[in-house]
């Protein structure tokens, strides 16, 4: 019988029930051997989340280790914790919660792995050759040309991303500027100088093809536009950059699509989201993330090709 203590974590949003975290966290922890853990979907909504927290079961026999956060709740939860890491706040966004006891009384942290994630889908891709996959990035190119698509809280996280991988100066497209404050105030925290463009199809499709890294942050069809004029008559020049999507459902999605087509690298947002769950692991465990058998459970629930 394991003597592992039970302890439990659990992926909050709204919605939720796609969500392939338990399948990523679950793998872990039995390849870890942490027979007493499990990993929980709960529908939250930011209406809801403070009363999630407040009632969550401090129980010391099955203590929470901690939760992983989508949309809509990483940027409602930062004032409801105890503390946020330096990072997550300067991106202006929590996509984890963990839970320390100290002396009886239970703490909560919030951080951001999604940076991590970014980083590390980017550096698969910047990693050279077809056959990149996990552990892929030693002697990856430089970025020093960059764009970001779309203006919400990943658009930080991918900022701050592109800025640990050498370019702090990406230019970021968005649909209108007016609706940008929150990203803008939290590239001034953050002490990076990206330019700011409203979507234009030559200007962004050009950007497109130039640049040494590209982030599509928007959600699933809005960037299919981009798509079509990337492959659309005489603009079908190739894009010389890696391109990372965030969006995985659908997979591959059309802007993925074009831009393997042209002869491209892309990295799919699976690659962001094995990468970030496995900087989860790593802090709510304390273990290094095994990270081959994650992503062979990841691979296996979107019948992937090993």
């Amino acid at each position: 019988m394991s003597t592992t203590p039970s302890r439990r974590a659990a992926v909050l949003g709204h919605p939720v029930a796609h969500s392939l975290s338990p399948v990523l966290h679950t793998a872990a922890y039995r390849a870890l051997g942490l027979d007493g853990w499990d990993y929980g979907v709960h529908d939250v909504t930011e209406d809801t989340l403070a009363g999630f927290l407040e009632d969550v079961d401090r129980d010391p026999a099955r203590a929470w280790a901690g939760l992983s956060l989508t949309m809509p709740l990483k940027q409602v939860v930062i004032p409801l914790l105890d503390h946020v890491d330096p990072l997550a706040e300067a991106v202006g966004a929590v996509n984890t919660v963990l839970f320390t006891a100290v002396g009886g009384a239970v703490t909560t942290t919030g951080t951001n792995t999604d940076v991590h994630g970014i980083v590390a889908a980017l550096r698969e891709g910047l990693g050279a050759g077809s056959g990149a996959g996990v552990g892929a990035g030693a002697g990856a190119r430089p970025v020093a040309e960059a764009v970001v698509l779309g203006g919400g809280a990943t658009a930080a996280s991918a900022l701050a991303a592109l800025a640990e991988l050498g370019c702090p100066s990406a230019r970021v497209f968005v649909r209108s500027l007016d609706r940008i404050g929150p990203l803008r105030a939290a590239v001034a925290r953050m002490g990076v100088t990206p330019s700011f463009e409203v979507f234009d199809d030559t200007a962004t499709t050009s950007a497109l093809v130039t640049a040494d890294a590209v982030v599509s942050t928007t959600p699933k069809y809005a960037a299919d536009t981009w798509a079509k004029l990337l492959t659309d008559g005489d603009r079908g020049a190739a894009p010389r950059g890696v391109l990372l999507d965030v969006v995985y459902d659908p997979r591959p999605t059309a802007l993925q699509s074009a831009w393997t087509a042209l002869g491209a690298r892309a990295v799919g947002g699976e690659r962001m989201l094995l990468h970030q769950a496995a900087e989860q692991v790593r802090l709510m465990t304390g273990h290094v993330a095994p990270l081959s058998a994650m992503d062979e459970a990841l691979r296996a629930a979107l019948a992937v090709p090993a």
